[in-house]
């Protein structure tokens, strides 16, 4: 990917400002003095709070706790990055050769989905690539008119149909498309809930199958978008859209906006695919790789983990 035009921690460090408010201060208070058995209780609980999930966050104390090296703040403060930093898994990464790589984007209305395509969008034309768009949710009003919109915005041109088509017509044709065109990658977008009585989970499949017709020798790439402030709920989607078409990674829109990123350890830990991307911002260029280290130290504000 393309050098970052700020600092990557900085960046972060901004986005996660709301949860270091109520997560990192409150972790500060509890180590201002020697852990006891009260304070693993309450670092379950803080845990908790930020949306690490239930079951995970007392395997993280439960660790920290037989750390034999974690008897002073400091060691406990370290011992809870390393776990931290374990449970987030590897850092994941676009495969975007040989052209033309398709990346399928997925995620419930709301969630920040064509955004981000757009976002994205203008991370691969920056790199010099040749981005294509196809505009496969096409049940949501207006979501082909915004798509459309970032098109011209990022210079990526739109593959689409009336609203109301045949999502998996739309992707054929714009996959066709992207061979005859010779582009770098395919961007597709879909659907996040149908207005028929199609079940969405299949029309999804459906469209998995004719990118694997169409284009048998692409990497495929399948980034579900959850919007970083529904917390547990997002897990839940996450659980759909993985079991229907088998995630390669995913992508934490908001986060800026959200006081619970912990989150993002729990959807990377239980679904074990990495996290891709965070959205960090409004601009088109607030969409950087996701970073487990920076994550962690970030939110933290621990020593380094490299």
């Amino acid at each position: 990917m393309a050098t970052e035009p700020r600092g990557w921690l900085a960046r972060l460090r901004a986005s996660l400002a709301r949860t270091r408010e109520t997560f990192g201060e409150r972790l500060d208070a509890l180590l201002a003095a020697p852990p006891d058995e009260a304070f693993y209780d309450r670092l379950e609980e803080l845990l908790v709070t930020a949306d690490v999930g239930a079951a995970l966050s007392a395997a993280i104390v439960d660790a920290v706790r037989r750390d034999p090296r974690a008897r002073t703040p400091e060691a406990v403060r370290a011992a809870l990055a390393a776990r931290l930093r374990e449970a987030l898994g590897p850092p994941g990464t676009l495969r975007l050769d040989p052209p033309p790589a398709v990346v399928l984007v997925l995620g419930v209305n709301g969630s920040g989905k064509t955004t981000t395509i757009g976002k994205l969008a203008y991370r691969l034309r920056a790199e010099g690539r040749r981005v294509l768009l196809a505009a496969g949710d096409t049940f949501r009003a207006a979501a082909i008119e915004q798509l459309e919109l970032w098109g011209e915005r990022v210079g990526a041109p739109v593959v689409r149909h009336q609203a109301g088509a045949d999502p998996a017509a739309v992707v054929f044709d714009a996959a066709q498309a992207a061979a005859a065109r010779r582009a770098d990658a395919l961007i597709v977008d879909t659907a996040g809930r149908l207005h028929t009585k199609v079940n969405l989970m299949e029309e999804l499949k459906k469209i998995d199958r004719v990118i694997a017709r169409a284009l048998p020798q692409a990497p495929v790439e399948r980034l579900l978008v959850l919007d970083a402030s529904t917390g547990q709920n997002g897990l839940a989607q996450a659980r759909h859209f993985h079991g229907a078409v088998g995630l390669t990674g995913a992508v934490l829109a908001k986060l800026d906006g959200t006081a619970k990123g912990g989150i993002v350890v729990a959807v990377a830990h239980e679904l074990r695919i990495p996290i891709t991307f965070v959205g960090v911002g409004e601009r088109p260029d607030d969409l950087v790789p996701f970073d487990p280290d920076a994550f962690v130290e970030a939110l933290l504000a621990a020593p380094p983990l490299r």
